[in-house]
């Protein structure tokens, strides 16, 4: 008979820049002793110089403790490698992209002789790009795998309206076990667990604390001073955020146990 354990699953926000990958580093290795983490998953796209991946990058953060990646839209903004990305690392892109795009949206992944499908959606409120409807896509996902004795469903959504987050988890909320969001680099307080399911609008981000969301102040202060493009800089030292999520799930009975943030500030 198969020996019954919770799993908990670790949920790292946006992890920005070479900053970003340093907090994993000196972090999540601590934090996985610590808690008996059993799976981490953080959001991917933006390890590489604050925008896309690199097989470098991914290596760096695998390598520290990462189990799975989720993305955004900035996934594709590093076209290098990136096939080659898609074929050999657990790196998600949004499934609700049109036909066609390089990459998987969704992955049942197994874990401790459990089905976890993971699914990585994208928001369409004030975010660029012709993105399919997210709602639709995560029914037509669910559709496709309800058969499969799935013991857990687990949705990144990456979005910028918390308005269409909240929306979408009271959308799926009968069908999907964790929903959690990404993209603002923010956390937020909203932390639940609702009837067993688990739910937060944003998770928050690993990166430079004294920042605009990653990114050097004086870049972000120029683009609101003179409305023209500026290139992003990246603080190289000082305070880290780390920004994550710590939810204990029993699989069989497919419900949440506990939820709680694990939030960290330090210096590198």
């Amino acid at each position: 008979m198969k020996n019954i354990e919770n799993i908990k699953f670790l949920f790292i926000g946006d992890i920005v820049a070479k900053f970003g990958r340093k907090t994993i580093i000196k972090v999540l290795p601590k934090l996985k002793t610590d808690f008996n983490i059993t799976f981490v998953s953080a959001n991917c796209e933006n390890i590489a110089h604050g925008s896309g991946v690199t097989k470098a990058s991914l290596d760096e953060i695998l390598s520290a403790g990462v189990d799975f990646c989720t993305s955004g839209d900035h996934i594709f903004k590093n076209p290098t490698n990136l096939i080659e990305v898609f074929e050999n690392y657990p790196v998600l892109r949004p499934a609700n992209y049109p036909d066609g795009v390089i990459g998987n949206g969704y992955k049942i992944i197994n874990i401790n002789g459990y089905k976890i499908l993971f699914i990585n959606l994208i928001g369409r409120v004030f975010m660029k790009g012709d993105f399919d409807c997210p709602f639709r896509k995560f029914d037509a996902i669910y559709e496709e795998n309800k058969r499969k004795k799935i013991n857990c469903i687990i949705v990144d959504f990456h979005a910028e309206a918390t308005s269409e987050k909240k929306a979408f988890f009271e959308y799926v909320k009968t069908r999907a076990n964790i929903v959690f969001g990404t993209h603002t680099h923010v956390g937020t307080s909203d932390l639940e667990n609702i009837n067993n399911k688990a739910y937060i609008t944003d998770i928050g981000m690993v990166g430079a604390k004294n920042s605009s969301l990653g990114v050097d102040f004086k870049n972000i202060i120029n683009t609101f001073l003179y409305q023209t493009p500026q290139k992003h800089e990246f603080p190289e030292d000082g305070e880290y955020l780390f920004n994550s999520v710590l939810v204990e799930y029993n699989p069989v009975k497919k419900e949440v146990i506990k939820v709680n943030r694990i939030d960290r500030i330090g210096t590198l």
